[in-house]
């Protein structure tokens, strides 16, 4: 199992920190390319977005969800 990584981002001008695994990060950062933000703004974005839901499980299920769309864009549709 991969161990944690840990990263620094500002939050409505607070620093905060989010230990992810490093597969997750790579998936986020693929995330933020796609829609032309910072890694800091599309983790603000799902900060916004993730009521209750602690940061970092937020942060995986959004990960999850754009793999899950990038994986289904790519098969071939059933006829």
């Amino acid at each position: 199992m991969a161990s944690l990584r840990k990263r620094s981002v500002q939050l409505s001008g607070h620093a905060t920190s989010i230990a992810l695994e490093p597969e997750f990060w790579t998936v986020l950062e693929a995330m933020a390319g796609a829609d032309g933000l910072s890694l800091a703004a599309l983790i603000g974005r799902i900060d916004d977005a993730r009521a209750s839901r602690p940061l970092a499980s937020a942060c995986r299920v959004a990960a999850l969800d754009f793999a899950a769309r990038a994986a289904s864009a790519e098969l071939p549709a059933r006829a």
